[in-house]
């Protein structure tokens, strides 16, 4: 992978794409259409405070400047303070929305248009002066993601890693790196890079936030659940001896778990789970339904659409229901 650079547009928000609509005048036009439009398109609507057609008009057209996430501005300029620049650009009617770039009107419209029709009008201008092109640090996380899913942990570490180079403490790259860390065999990695999450999650809002969001946290929540495991089958003691001790007392519900871990350790999950289901088929509520819930945080750390998950998940179902 190449580096890249992260723009202002790499950590815009909605919020921040609010920034970008404006009510202007005819004295704030050069500074907030004409300059502004050196570095990205700007819608220039001119509108009536009075106008039904306006007043509905307007909340549509700024959604679908918000939704450009600040590739587009939006200047609202009064039709009724605005005659002279309005005559200039032989405003015929309201809502009319011309598109300014670099310093030039270069599209534009008269009238209202249908959601459909004024988000297909803002991707041509998109296109058109190649603000379209993809956020440099979306394609990255998106390359590592990639990576990652697709059996190369190593590259997609790398990518992690050149992110937080210069975005230090992007949560999604560091819940990246820690899964990378993970399939590289680096547990210590990983629980540093979680550790360091966990300590941002309590002072920093945003980092809050973007773990707060249901993908993001499931993934989170995978790395910490199978950093848990790996600690859990540390101590869990040798598989062979365990397993000679259950062949000779099968209902040791005690030395059953302990090979559960065991296996669990050595990165055996399914063997694992045949354990916790014997377990559960003896005794569904042995120590408080300790070997279900041992399951359950398998199943987490696989994820839940992992063929593991849904095939022992079936097999739970099955023993539980019957």
């Amino acid at each position: 992978m190449t580096d890249f650079l992260v723009g202002d547009s790499a950590g815009r928000t909605d919020g921040a794409a609010d920034d970008m609509i404006k009510d202007s005048s005819e004295a704030g036009f050069m500074a907030d259409v004409i300059e502004a439009s050196d570095s990205q398109p700007v819608l220039v609507c001119f509108q009536m405070a009075l106008s039904d057609v306006c007043k509905q008009f307007l909340p549509v057209l700024e959604g679908a400047v918000r939704d450009t996430r600040g590739k587009v501005a939006l200047v609202k300029m009064d039709m009724d303070k605005s005659q002279s620049l309005a005559a200039q650009l032989r405003v015929q009617t309201v809502p009319s929305v011309f598109v300014f770039f670099r310093g030039q009107p270069v599209h534009g419209f008269q009238g209202p248009l249908p959601p459909a029709q004024l988000k297909e009008f803002l991707d041509q201008i998109l296109k058109a002066t190649g603000a379209s092109d993809d956020d440099p640090l979306e394609a990255a996380l998106a390359q590592a993601d990639e990576s990652l899913t697709g059996g190369e942990p190593m590259q997609a570490a790398r990518i992690y890693q050149q992110i937080l180079q210069h975005q230090p403490g992007h949560p999604q790259a560091l819940v990246g790196l820690a899964e990378a860390s993970l399939a590289l065999g680096q547990s210590d990695q990983a629980q540093s890079v979680i550790d360091t999450l966990d300590a941002a999650a309590g002072s920093d809002d945003i980092v809050k936030n973007a773990l707060a969001k249901p993908d993001l946290k499931q993934r989170f929540d995978r790395v910490r659940t199978t950093l848990a495991l790996a600690a859990e089958a540390s101590d869990a003691g040798d598989a062979g001896a365990l397993e000679a001790r259950i062949a000779e007392t099968p209902d040791d519900m005690d030395t059953r778990f302990d090979l559960a871990l065991a296996y669990q350790g050595r990165g055996d999950a399914p063997a694992a789970a045949e354990q916790l289901l014997a377990i559960i088929l003896r005794d569904r509520e042995w120590q408080d339904g300790k070997a279900r819930e041992q399951l359950l945080k398998l199943f987490e750390a696989a994820g839940p659409t992992d063929p593991f998950t849904l095939k022992y998940r079936r097999r739970l179902s099955s023993i539980l229901f019957s």
